[in-house]
């Protein structure tokens, strides 16, 4: 489709619930639903290269993802009537955050789109944070390809883990950005002010870590904003009905993620699940066997790192986790 077709107009999807999307178009919001084309995929038979005329359809099946339109596209549509429009097309993405949708069958669901960050958020108290947790969450956004920042909440209350602090130091040894915030004294208000400004954020962590309180300290209003929507909306454990995109008053904008506690991975391979853990970077090809899993197998640069106290035991039991027990949440 031509980008200066004059039938239809370019917007920005920042709201979406089942089969509606709200596309921003300047000051204007228009709602929206999908043409039947983005719905379906036309599959065409092979050919030789040398043979002559068009390829003739042999067939239309359903696409292979949740919803092809993600919070945060680009997309293009035509008006259907006083703001109401139709989704034809969906312009090239800078970023996913996608992961496989559960259920039998496989189907890729990407979360958002064109974001800039992830805001991992974690309570510093209860629910208990894990480590594999927080784990998912990162290698996700490396999959990703996008920063991530870790915000722990709750700090300023009683008792911390003793295993906290150490676990904060490594992140940060990794080379993850780590606030430690308080909605009761505003510590780190600031600095996670600073780290939002002027960008697109995805906010992912668990139910009751204290998001909203967090945001209503940082934005009066917002986190309530949020979390109404998400009261709404959220329907299920593993479902995510619907996702709105707030405007920040420092610049930028951000989304909540609920009702998903965990990114299991899409199509990364597993062998290149290693590569989603940035500290092992150095030790890739040491290892004696080429497809070493770095499991069990002898003269294994990773696990005699391990041994040798020089990588953490906490991050090798989550690479063994998400590559063995990927679909686990």
């Amino acid at each position: 489709m031509s980008e200066h077709d004059p039938h239809t107009q370019t917007g920005v999807v920042y709201k979406k619930s089942t089969g509606k999307y709200g596309v921003r178009v300047g000051d204007r919001s228009v709602t929206c639903e999908l043409s039947t084309t983005l719905r379906k995929q036309i599959i065409y038979p092979t050919r030789d290269p040398a043979s002559l005329g068009y390829f003739k359809a042999v067939g239309v099946a359903e696409i292979e993802v949740v919803d092809p339109v993600a919070l945060g596209d680009r997309v293009r549509f035509r008006e259907a009537g006083p703001d109401s429009g139709l989704i034809v097309e969906v312009l090239p993405r800078d970023s996913t955050l996608t992961r496989r949708a559960p259920g039998k069958k496989p189907l890729e669901q990407v979360v958002v789109a064109n974001a800039d960050q992830v805001i991992v958020t974690v309570a510093a108290t209860f629910p208990q944070p894990s480590t594999v947790t927080i784990d998912r969450y990162l290698v996700s956004a490396e999959a990703a390809l996008l920063p991530a920042t870790l915000v722990f909440t709750k700090w300023d209350d009683d008792p911390r883990p003793d295993w906290l602090a150490e676990a904060i130091a490594l992140y940060r040894r990794i080379g993850y950005p780590v606030i430690v915030t308080s909605a009761r004294s505003s510590e780190g208000l600031d600095a996670l002010r600073a780290a939002l400004a002027g960008r697109f954020s995805v906010l992912v962590g668990k139910s009751g870590v204290g998001k909203s309180s967090l945001l209503n300290a940082l934005q009066p209003g917002l986190g309530l904003r949020i979390s109404e929507v998400n009261a709404y909306h959220g329907e299920g454990r593993h479902t995510t009905t619907h996702l709105e995109m707030f405007d920040l008053e420092g610049g930028g904008s951000i989304v909540d993620t609920p009702g998903m506690r965990g990114f299991s991975l899409w199509d990364v391979p597993e062998d290149a699940i290693i590569e989603l853990f940035p500290e092992l970077e150095g030790y890739w090809g040491g290892c004696k066997f080429a497809d070493c899993t770095h499991r069990d197998e002898p003269r294994c640069a990773i696990r005699d790192a391990l041994e040798d106290g020089v990588l953490a035991e906490s991050r090798y039991r989550s690479y063994l986790k998400v590559r063995w027990d990927a679909d686990e949440e």
